[in-house]
């Protein structure tokens, strides 16, 4: 009973109280073909012991001693173990909402820390308390540029990773949004050519990612240039914010929407995650979420408050900026003290890693037969390369030398057959780069 709280008898009194006599009647406004005709195959029933015991057996089942070369907007960085000591401490753990300020001023000032280092981060005069992720970070400042501008039409590069867009796109279907894709060039950027062909005064928001799906750099200003001649909004999505340790912030822009995940922050499977947006301060009163600032109280002593909520919670619905209610304070807080402990040096340090350890696996890969590259624009952790097979065979041929490799773009890009993109953090060593390459090679060499 401990799993399953509800006994038959129970349920068919819950039933009886709905007027119901059956769950097939219960669920019959859900059309046949999508309900589940049979029992889940899952093992069991087991006792307390023997799920225990089935759970550490799967556990074992994770091999960490996998070397990764995966990378596509969640990548694995080093972590300090004070990170997690920190953010399991009750007072953040279990903290909920810091509505009331007076007994909120830790959580309230480590939401301020982390606005003050995105901010630093991306150039920006306004950061927010954190979105969900980022992807809904981009679309969040999609929404806020429709706002500004007051128009509904957005151009998104197709080099903006493609969960992004897809997310952007489900936003956009019941909005009024529309939203249209502009192509990149053979050297793996925006074509700029094809983005001033479709600017007009309609445009609300140009959108580019700078490390780009791709892994190449952009250039901003020719982006914000064409944006801006037409009264657009100029949007910056960077998924790996760990380049901003070597690469210029997008000062050009006129929203930025960063993922948070590389600083301090585990790939987990894919989450919980914390997106960024920062802005000008002019666009404040539009921006999603939530804003702490800092203040004094009445004997003139630094506080910290709530200062910009516009969130249906906090006002009428009609007026909200965003129907996101809540954000990722904890995974925040992580990236705060993250960064804190890392300092200027430290994040430039590890950036340089990434870089260096990146051009040399290109290298090693290039001496491979028949591996060419594919783009030919500057890169920071992550390129493309073409290989003369397919790049799930060699995937599965990798994965038998405990090495998971890289993405195969042809998923997301059909013409992209055969190109796979690569990455490389400070966490890999150069030995296991040179492994990679030989794994490569000898899956490469494989008849078919």
């Amino acid at each position: 009973m401990r799993y399953l709280p509800k006994s038959a008898v129970e349920r068919q009194e819950m039933l009886a109280a709905i007027g119901k006599r059956s769950i097939d009647e219960l669920f019959s406004s859900i059309p046949e073909k999508y309900r589940l005709p049979e029992a889940l195959k899952i093992p069991g029933p087991y006792s307390e012991a023997e799920v225990i015991q089935y759970f550490k057996e799967r556990a074992a089942e994770n091999a960490a001693e996998y070397t990764s070369f995966l990378g596509a907007g969640v990548y694995n960085h080093l972590r300090s173990v004070v990170t997690d000591t920190i953010i399991q401490r009750g007072e953040f753990l279990t903290s909920y909402t810091p509505y009331q300020a007076e007994i909120s001023q830790g959580t309230l000032q480590a939401i301020f820390e982390f606005q003050t280092l995105m901010c630093q981060l991306t150039g920006q005069d306004v950061a927010n308390a954190s979105m969900y992720d980022g992807s809904t970070a981009t679309t969040e400042a999609v929404l806020m540029a429709e706002r500004l501008t007051q128009r509904r039409r957005v151009l998104v590069a197709r080099s903006v990773h493609p969960e992004y867009r897809e997310v952007l796109k489900t936003y956009a279907k019941n909005s009024g949004l529309r939203i249209e894709e502009i192509p990149f060039t053979t050297s793996g950027t925006v074509d700029v050519k094809a983005l001033q062909a479709a600017l007009k005064d309609d445009v609300a928001a140009v959108v580019a990612q700078s490390p780009n799906f791709f892994g190449a750099i952009e250039t901003y200003a020719p982006l914000a240039e064409a944006a801006h001649a037409v009264g657009a909004m100029f949007v910056v999505a960077i998924a790996e914010g760990v380049s901003l340790g070597l690469l210029r912030p997008p000062a050009e822009a006129d929203i930025v929407a960063m993922e948070a995940q590389s600083f301090g922050l585990p790939p987990s499977y894919g989450g919980p995650f914390a997106g960024v947006i920062a802005a000008r301060e002019k666009y404040v009163r539009q921006m999603p979420g939530r804003l702490a600032g800092q203040t004094t109280d009445s004997e003139g002593r630094r506080g910290f408050a709530l200062t910009l909520a516009t969130r249906e919670q906090h006002i009428r619905r009609e007026k909200a900026t965003s129907n996101i209610c809540t954000n990722q304070a904890l995974c925040a807080l992580a990236a705060t003290v993250h960064l804190t402990l890392l300092g200027k040096e430290g994040l430039r340090e590890m950036a340089e890693q990434n870089f260096s350890k990146a051009q040399f696996a290109l290298g090693e890969l290039l001496k491979i037969p028949g591996v060419r590259r594919t783009f030919d624009a500057p890169f920071f952790n992550e390129f493309t390369v073409e290989l003369p097979r397919s790049v799930k065979i060699v995937n599965s041929q990798l994965l038998r030398e405990k090495i998971v490799g890289p993405l195969a773009l042809g998923t997301s890009y059909p013409e992209l057959t055969k190109r796979a993109l690569v990455c490389v953090t400070e966490t890999t060593p150069r030995a296991e780069i040179e492994r990679f390459a030989g794994a490569v090679k000898r899956a490469l060499e494989q008849p078919i």
